[in-house]
């Protein structure tokens, strides 16, 4: 282990979630600090944490939540898993990084010290270097977004397959209209009004507006069996994947990221197609926290073929403010949390 450890820290901390986790959240100046990293852990100050649903879905998630919060979690805990910074202290694993070095990533799951408490600990396996001249809060960024949308694509595409992205303006969508783009993809995506042309800006090549679209489904299918790929990020209409067997190539796969709720995976996964259920290969996306794909990511990031698009960005002491935003659904891009200063 190189450097000394702090043993307080300054973090926004909750121990309930009722009526919202942003409504339990409260400032300590002299919280906890993450415990003495061993082995192959690395102890990071964290410059900049971007939010994701997936920070206060977890803990939210009724009985689920309440055991998480209660034995995997622990309590009180810092919100948070995106995040980059500088390495403070590292293991006696961990020779691949040293001190002072910037470095960025995410937390697999949400844990007790996240990333909007000034420090946390990660795995040295699960950090990557921010490539020179990318900014910390566009590092920060990259993490569960990133490589959901990476991943959802990743073996499944090759250049010229005309991909359908239903959501292309949320956090994960606008990652994957860039990523499949950078792949050599035909990128058809869905947004509402307001986004089309943010869509096109992004290099989408189709736009469907479903705002004015009285029937999205009918629309695909009247277009004919044109897909190679779907990534479905929003769950809705509930029949696009039943009918997707119209507008989606036998022997290709229908991805779930995200969906309206439990019912939609349910529903797509469970109803055989003799029964009329969907025909093609249904998967629910599974997210795998690997330092290969932040790494993939970043270059693209720092090549400029994927750029990072941030909604809004606030200080430390607005993290209430960030987390209200967040559950607005009203964000175009990412949503930051400047949390130490460099």
């Amino acid at each position: 282990m190189t450097s000394a450890q702090p043993s307080e820290m300054k973090a926004w901390l909750y121990s309930s979630t009722a009526n919202g986790l942003e409504k339990n959240l409260y400032f300590d100046a002299s919280a906890r600090a993450p415990p003495t990293v061993h082995g192959n852990n690395v102890l990071v100050k964290v410059l900049s944490a971007s939010l994701n649903p997936a920070d206060y879905k977890v803990p939210e998630m009724g009985l689920v939540g309440l055991v998480a919060q209660k034995f995997v979690i622990g309590t009180p805990a810092s919100p948070g898993m995106d995040f980059c910074g500088r390495v403070v202290v590292t293991g006696d694993g961990a020779t691949e990084f040293s001190p002072g070095q910037l470095v960025f990533g995410c937390l697999s799951v949400p844990a007790q010290f996240g990333s909007l408490g000034e420090y946390l600990v990660a795995s040295a396996s699960l950090l990557a270097p921010v490539p020179e001249g990318v900014e910390v809060d566009h590092a920060a960024s990259i993490g569960i977004a990133g490589q959901t949308a990476y991943q959802s694509l990743a073996g499944y595409v090759s250049a010229g397959d005309k991909v359908f992205i239903n959501g292309g303006s949320g956090g994960c969508g606008i990652f994957a209209i860039q990523i499949a783009k950078e792949m050599g993809c035909h990128v058809t995506t869905t947004c509402s009004t307001k986004n089309v042309e943010f869509c096109r800006g992004l290099g989408a090549d189709e736009v469907i507006d479903y705002s004015v679209e009285e029937d999205l489904v009918a629309t695909l299918r009247s277009r004919g069996v044109v897909f190679d790929h779907i990534v479905d990020h929003i769950g809705y209409p509930a029949p696009m994947y039943r009918e997707s067997h119209h507008f989606l190539a036998a022997g290709k796969t229908f991805v779930q990221v995200g969906a309206s709720g439990v019912g939609t995976f349910a529903d797509r996964l469970i109803w055989p197609s003799f029964l009329g259920g969907g025909k093609r290969k249904y998967v629910i996306f599974f997210f795998k926290n690997t330092r290969e794909d932040l790494v993939k990511i970043g270059e693209w990031v720092q090549k400029g073929t994927v750029k990072i698009q941030l909604d809004s960005a606030y200080e430390f002491e607005d993290a209430v403010k960030a987390f209200e935003k967040l559950r607005s659904s009203r964000a175009r891009g990412k949503i930051i949390v400047h949390v130490a200063k460099a």
